[in-house]
């Protein structure tokens, strides 16, 4: 049997120290409680449930990561922030700077990217201009006409 580690998800010392600088220093506690779960460990518990894609609030208290919805909130803070746009492109420049960038496995979501032309329409769009559409409920003729009312 493999030796297990008791501490999986361990973000590196040299990961941490390009990530610790961008986060927001949290703000004077307001209320009594638990004490604040370091920001490392917050990390490590969002990772693994990035990773393995469990729901936050299954994150195993054992792992010592604090809670999912800890780690959920930590995330939402960072974001706001803009921490994950800022470590986007430090790790990028980072990357380039070791010539470590492999522009082969690269994916382009359409969601993201602006098409730069249009595309060419298949059929005249229908025209949205004020007029009287056909009823599909009544008729104009005696015979069809269910109403007695004229």
């Amino acid at each position: 049997m493999g030796k297990r580690q008791s501490r999986p998800w361990i973000v590196s010392d040299e990961l941490w120290s390009l990530i610790e600088p961008l986060l927001p220093k949290p703000g004077p506690k307001l209320v009594e409680g638990r004490p604040r779960v370091p920001d490392r460990q917050a990390l490590c518990g969002i990772l693994f449930v990035l990773h393995t894609g469990i729901q936050w609030e299954y994150l195993p208290q054992e792992l010592g990561f604090g809670s999912g919805m800890t780690c959920w909130r930590r995330l939402a803070a960072w974001n706001e922030a803009g921490v994950r746009g800022q470590l986007h492109v430090l790790l990028l420049e980072k990357l380039r700077s070791k010539n470590q960038l492999d522009r082969e496995r690269a994916v382009i979501d359409s969601s993201h990217v602006r098409a730069a032309r249009r595309g060419l329409k298949a059929v005249p769009a229908r025209s949205t201009a004020p007029g009287r559409a056909a009823s599909t409920t009544s008729s104009s003729t005696a015979r069809a006409s269910r109403s007695r009312c004229r």
